[in-house]
């Protein structure tokens, strides 16, 4: 080799310029987008009447069908798809049905839980029961809910029949979950039948674990994974949706309506058992007995009170337990996807919007 060969090989090269790691915010929306017209092209398949309160509770129209200018929903769940068909080795396209259902499921879960809880405002606008009527929402649900097997069973993915079984097992554990929240309500604040932390935390794991885990899965399983990937990430799923449903009752007790779209206070109010009340109801502490006399009192909470109980519940260190929560679950979420070979730039980003999804304020 001549001296000047020698010379330009042992010269440092620079660095070649790697691609910035893309933001949560823009993960959810390429995501968005991929899903978005197979999506809008399933739901155009409804009757006229539930399929204007479905995108009206999607934030594309506005009562009697005008063009909507509401802020659209995250779209965790059909971007944990997209990302878990990433994973396992395909390209996102392999799991839009899997997205697509699993939006349409959410939606489906959301009109009627705003029915069951009475509330009247979602993403800073009418839900669909108070704008259209609660027998109305009631159906546009059950389209929701039909139209999601139906885009399953009629894709042309080799995987469907196995992916229509996960969505199908989800759905159980969903109403499961939601059967336990609704019954917490009648229980009491103390004794020997107040509701435990465990108990929670199984809740949760049904009602809002069970759809993420399931959107998970079903990325993995449309993509033809092996049954331990499939299992690994739908596990990682669940953990993500015990540490979002403590989230959300994080921002329904001291998030910004105008940020979260969600009205402040109103577990509260209807006295719901949320992970931050509990939590501090475990503490033996002076605020944690005055709280337990402002919950067990029969007056109704006007919104002096319901601000002195959060203030109550913070000082009993149900914001910290509650925060201490979501973080180990997205600890065990990041350890089941350490725990199979997985794509290494899908499971970046899929850690990204799990960071995101506990500190979000959206």
């Amino acid at each position: 080799m001549a001296a000047d060969d020698k010379q330009t090989a042992l010269r440092p090269t620079a660095p070649r310029p790697t691609a910035p790691q893309p933001t949560a915010p823009q993960i959810l929306a390429r995501c968005r987008e991929l899903v978005r017209p197979p999506l809008a092209a399933a739901i155009e398949r409804l009757h006229p009447w539930p399929r204007e309160m479905a995108a009206f509770s999607l934030g594309w129209c506005e009562v009697g069908g005008r063009p909507g200018s509401s802020a659209h929903g995250k779209g965790v769940r059909q971007a944990l798809t997209v990302l878990c068909a990433e994973a396992a080795g395909a390209p996102g396209e392999t799991a839009v049905a899997g997205a697509v259902a699993v939006e349409l499921i959410h939606t489906f879960s959301l009109l009627h839980d705003d029915i069951m809880d009475g509330d009247e405002t979602r993403r800073q606008r009418e839900t669909v029961w108070k704008a259209y009527g609660t027998g109305p929402a009631v159906l546009a649900g059950d389209a929701l809910f039909a139209l999601a097997l139906e885009t399953l069973a009629t894709s042309q993915n080799a995987n469907s029949g196995g992916a229509i079984r996960k969505l199908s097992e989800a759905l159980n554990k969903l109403v499961r979950g939601q059967a336990e929240d609704l019954l917490f309500e009648t229980r009491p604040w103390t004794g020997p039948d107040a509701v435990q932390l465990h108990e929670y935390r199984s809740m949760a794991d049904h009602k809002t674990g069970a759809l993420l885990g399931c959107a998970a899965a079903l990325g993995a399983v449309l993509a033809g994974a092996p049954s331990s990937t499939v299992t690994a990430l739908a596990r990682a799923g669940q953990h993500l949706g015990v540490a979002f449903q403590a989230v959300d009752d994080l921002l329904g007790m001291w998030g910004d309506p105008e940020v979260t779209g969600k009205p402040v206070h109103s577990d509260l109010r209807r006295r719901k058992k949320t992970f931050p009340a509990l939590a501090a109801l475990t503490k033996d502490s002076a605020a944690s007995r005055r709280l337990i006399t402002l919950l067990e009192s029969p007056a109704a909470l006007d919104d002096d009170t319901v601000r002195h109980a959060a203030e109550l519940i913070e000082e009993a260190g149900g914001r910290s337990a509650t925060l201490d929560e979501a973080s180990h679950h997205v600890d065990m979420a990041s350890a089941c996807l350490r725990s199979v070979p997985l794509a290494t730039t899908a499971v970046g980003e899929i850690l990204t919007l799990l960071r995101f999804l506990i500190t979000r304020r959206m």
